[in-house]
């Protein structure tokens, strides 16, 4: 294993956000700000093919991609402080559940769900 390499000093990360690629951006807009609430506070494109989502502290990026086919892993992951309630509003919604709800030794309830263009996003509540 290689050694770390040491970071400058007073250097300070600011926030990362994952980028979700979407087949078809109208149909994730109405999935992320309709069904989960999200805020949309910048868009970029004309056609617009990239939106900044926020809502709370958390944030995604989409960026359109016409080809895009959701894959079998994870893009994003989500904490929250009541997943159960999370999975209940997604499964009322009709959101695909890929993953149940369960309480993982790891001390975490976390499941998986996927959103319209199959990208799966893992959710996580510290127990």
């Amino acid at each position: 294993m290689s050694q770390p390499h040491p970071l400058p000093a007073g250097l300070a990360f600011g926030r990362i956000a994952a980028q979700v690629l979407v087949a078809d951006l109208p149909r994730a807009l109405a999935f992320y700000t309709g069904v989960l609430g999200f805020a949309n506070v910048f868009q970029n494109g004309d056609p617009v093919a990239f939106v900044i989502l926020e809502k709370q502290g958390a944030e995604l990026h989409l960026q359109l991609e016409p080809q895009h086919r959701g894959g079998a892993h994870n893009v994003a992951h989500l904490m929250v402080n009541d997943a159960a309630a999370l999975h209940d509003h997604l499964v009322a919604h009709g959101a695909t559940i890929v993953k149940a709800l369960r309480d993982a030794d790891y001390r975490m309830r976390t499941f998986v769900f996927a959103d319209p263009d199959g990208n799966r996003i893992d959710v996580g509540q510290d127990l």
